[in-house]
């Protein structure tokens, strides 16, 4: 899980509106990507100047992920972006918040000392100084929403790119399409719409996704047992994690548990939910209870699992950024999302081949089972 920060759409804030107060943030998302595809279909056929029937504008109401047909629960999907705005406790403003301040941090650093006093002066704050003066008042006013928007929509684009989630070998599961900036309740609202939500998420504010989602639902607490920790966090655990001693198996990541827990995912028969950092953001956190969310804590996990694989994905994505980035909102969408398909079948056709080739000898009966994964006589493989 992971964010593309680089692709972006423009498009100015200051436009989309709030949500009519029915809104519950439910949005049919068969009904918003179909609409979206007839828009890029209506653009050939009208002429110059005609108004496209099938035109969306950037909005909170009307505005979905796309995942999979077979991964989400129904048609109806969650999109509560707009409730980003809305946050008022010191909870929420760490968890919407927190994940994006470093990064704006790291891009300011990047910027020229003349953009630095441009945006120092639109934030209102002192325009004299070094360098670091003026990163250190920037910094100051991130902690006031007006303050952070105006930062971000400078250094990163107008739009908060694109979050996607997809397994270790790179296949995307999910992508939403970010109007504000980047925070866990984007990720939650992707998980709490699939039909079965995975039973390991490797993510780098680990802490701040399991921490929304248990407060947004505390009656389920999706992230448990732990809070998504890997262990208590007792003095022992916290000094065992610290030093590399600690282990922690799970063994039904490999065989799927005879005894079945109660609401458990189909695939591992365990209804625990973990949430663990991604190798190089492990030690980026300054809370000792992190240490309980590392990959190398679990045997099965440790040296097995590709936790770059979004990294990489956008390593390959970024010389599409140049055009993709100059497009309209929805044609940026409906470019990205055809491309990661076209990836998809192509990452599946590349490990069907090597699958054929291992078996070019025998004859082998390849059948898909009832979760569409592939298996190989009595062995199963990971194609979705």
């Amino acid at each position: 899980m992971d964010l593309h920060r680089k692709g972006v759409f423009s498009m100015p804030v200051s436009d989309i509106s709030e949500p009519h107060e029915a809104y519950n943030g439910e949005v049919n998302s068969e009904d918003f990507w179909e609409t979206l595809s007839m828009e890029r279909i209506a653009a050939g056929l009208l002429k110059t100047g005609d108004r496209n029937p099938y035109n969306i504008k950037p909005n909170f109401e009307y505005w979905a992920p796309w995942i999979g047909r077979y991964t989400r629960k129904a048609p109806i999907v969650l999109n509560t972006e707009w409730q980003k705005v809305q946050s008022t406790s010191a909870q929420d403003l760490i968890t919407e918040m927190g994940i994006t301040e470093e990064r704006l941090s790291d891009e300011l650093m990047k910027l020229k000392v003349a953009e630095i006093r441009k945006l120092c002066k639109a934030c209102g704050v002192g325009t004299q100084g070094s360098k670091t003066d003026l990163l250190s008042r920037l910094r100051g006013q991130m902690q006031t929403r007006t303050a952070y928007d105006k930062i971000f929509q400078k250094v990163w684009g107008a739009s908060g790119g694109w979050a996607v989630i997809l397994c270790p070998c790179g296949v995307v599961y999910s992508v939403k399409f970010l109007i504000r900036a980047e925070s866990p309740r984007d990720f939650s609202d992707m998980l709490f719409s699939w039909k079965h939500m995975p039973n390991i998420c490797i993510y780098d504010f680990a802490r701040g996704l399991a921490t929304h989602a248990n407060v947004r639902r505390p009656e389920a607490m999706p992230f448990a047992p732990f809070e998504g920790l890997l262990a208590e966090d007792t003095e022992d655990n916290l000094r065992a994690a610290l030093s590399g001693t600690l282990t922690v198996s799970l063994p039904w990541l490999n065989e799927k548990k005879l005894d079945e827990d109660v609401s458990c995912h189909p695939v591992t028969g365990s209804s625990d939910h973990y949430a663990l950092y991604d190798k190089f953001h492990e030690s980026n956190s300054k809370d000792v209870r992190d240490s309980l969310r590392k990959i190398q804590i679990v045997p099965e996990l440790a040296g097995s699992v590709n936790t770059q694989a979004a990294e990489q994905l956008f390593s390959g994505m970024r010389k599409n950024n140049y055009f993709l980035n100059m497009m309209s909102p929805t044609t940026h969408m409906f470019f990205v999302r055809n491309i990661l398909h076209i990836q998809n079948e192509e990452k599946n056709k590349s490990m069907l081949t090597k699958i054929q080739k291992g078996h070019s000898k025998t004859t082998v009966n390849l059948q898909k089972d009832s979760l569409g994964r592939l298996v190989v006589g009595k062995f199963i493989t990971c194609i979705p």
